[in-house]
């Protein structure tokens, strides 16, 4: 149980009622503390996560970038955000000064996901508290090492009014979504996601869900194969492909297949070499249940006959090669949820059209890519789908940037953050008019015997 629910959002709640947590100086101090965590420990991370996930160092490397391109830009953007709004005030509001300031929202639920969790727990911090909150962490339990480093480090960069980690299985995190935080943000699955939402109900919590989805990949004619080959194993083979951005298959026109085929075998050879269960540059999955969930459908697809390339499998070390399957029609079961892992369904198209009236189908994606076409192609796309984000050329590497607001829509997420988004999501605009008592026009109170003739000609 969590102790002392009540005075724990009573003590993380305190500082922001009292206007500390306004000022720059406190702001940059909690930035400033963060960013000693990051930098003092990273060694530690980097073993948390190779227990966690079988990181190799270089990916595991990712997750700091990420947090400390993060920590720069709102270090160094941090007085430009803070600063009031100011709106133009209309002729019939005149004389009036109107501004938008953004404050705290107050002692903020951060639940944090298990393939990236490290980065995904801490980068949402980072926005909270560049605006001015406080914060509970709720680390991914599937992640232990990681949740128990983060544990540790909270305390000894950041005060225990600032910050709070709680620790603990589902149902802690279901408790913890009982308790009126002011806001919510989720990192996970969209089944949870749900559960979240409906807690958050309870109390009209605003929430933000980062979701997931199956992001499509679509490669047309005028894609350099090589190139594209590489982007495409390296986002599917990155951590053993559970992220919510990799994508998730592959929608290729049909004379295209077979050279591109072979470009992504030499690619997965390049990578992980002829054994790929013992690469040292493959992670493992996660856990049982999730290597179970992915041993399945590989083992249908084996019975299938759809194995075009890869497919080994080391239940000892939960390691699955990267694999290509050959799938033909949209009710496979490859096809039916997302896959998170290492498991790239390909499917034949005739026209970008297909694609495209196969994508707006389906649930609408975290992210599209598309390879090759032409700048026709990218805008028909862009104005005939839907999805969180959308990358040409290239897979995964729009996450990369904080000035790019990142979340989903629909079913891959609500809310964005990064950057100024992540700022704006843990804020609240509160609008303020200033008017001075000199000029009082009598026309806007009762009796309105003469007035509406007035207010018309106003209008005009």
């Amino acid at each position: 149980m969590i102790p002392n629910p009540s005075d724990l959002l009573q003590q993380l709640r305190k500082p922001v009622l009292a206007g500390i947590t306004r000022s720059k100086a406190w702001r940059q101090q909690q930035l400033q503390g963060l960013e000693a965590l990051i930098t003092s420990h990273q060694d530690d991370v980097l073993a948390a996560l190779a227990t966690d996930l079988g990181k190799p160092p270089t990916e595991a490397l990712f997750e700091l970038i990420i947090l400390r391109t993060e920590l720069k830009l709102a270090k160094r953007q941090l007085n430009r955000w803070m600063q009031p709004r100011r709106v133009a005030v209309p002729l019939a509001h005149q004389p009036g000064k109107a501004k938008v300031l953004l404050e705290p929202l107050g002692c903020i639920l951060i639940i944090g996901p298990w393939n990236y969790p490290f980065s995904l727990t801490l980068q949402p911090l980072i926005s909270a508290l560049a605006a001015g909150n406080t914060a509970v962490l709720k680390p991914s339990e599937q992640a232990p090492a990681t949740s128990q480093l983060i544990a540790r480090l909270i305390p000894q960069h950041l005060s225990s009014d600032v910050v709070r980690v709680i620790e603990g299985d589902g149902e802690m995190a279901a408790a913890l979504t009982q308790l009126p935080f002011d806001h919510i943000f989720f990192t996970g699955s969209g089944a949870i996601g749900k559960k979240v939402m409906a807690a958050a109900a309870e109390h009209l919590t605003p929430v933000t869900l980062e979701l997931g989805g199956k992001s499509p990949a679509i490669v047309l004619e005028g894609a350099d194969l090589a190139v594209t080959a590489r982007r495409l194993m390296w986002g599917k083979g990155l951590n053993a492909g559970q992220a919510c951005i990799a994508p998730d298959h592959l929608l290729v026109e049909s004379q295209l297949k077979a050279p591109l085929l072979q470009a992504m075998k030499r690619c997965l050879v390049d990578f992980y070499g002829p054994n790929p269960l013992q690469s040292p540059h493959l992670a493992t999955i996660v856990n049982e249940k999730q290597f179970q969930r992915l041993s399945q459908l590989l083992e249908g697809a084996r019975q299938r006959s759809q194995i075009l390339f890869g497919g080994e499998i080391d239940a000892s070390q939960r390691r699955i090669a990267p694999t290509l399957i050959d799938v033909d029609q949209r009710n496979d079961p490859l096809m039916a949820e997302e896959l998170f892992g290492p498991l790239l369904p390909i499917l034949s198209i005739t026209s970008l059209d297909e694609a495209l009236t196969d994508i707006r189908l389906q649930p609408r994606p975290l992210a599209i890519y598309l390879f090759g076409g032409t700048t026709d192609d990218q805008d028909k796309l862009l104005k005939t789908t839907s999805s969180g984000g959308v990358c040409f050329n290239d897979v995964m590497m729009q996450v990369g940037i904080p000035e790019l607001p990142f979340g989903g829509v629909g079913p891959s997420g609500m809310g964005s953050y990064h950057g100024l988004a992540g700022f704006e999501t843990f804020s609240h605009q509160k609008s303020i008019l200033q008017r001075p008592f000199w000029l009082d026009i009598k026309v806007r109170y009762p009796p309105y015997a003469n007035n509406l003739e007035i207010i018309k000609r106003l209008m005009s």
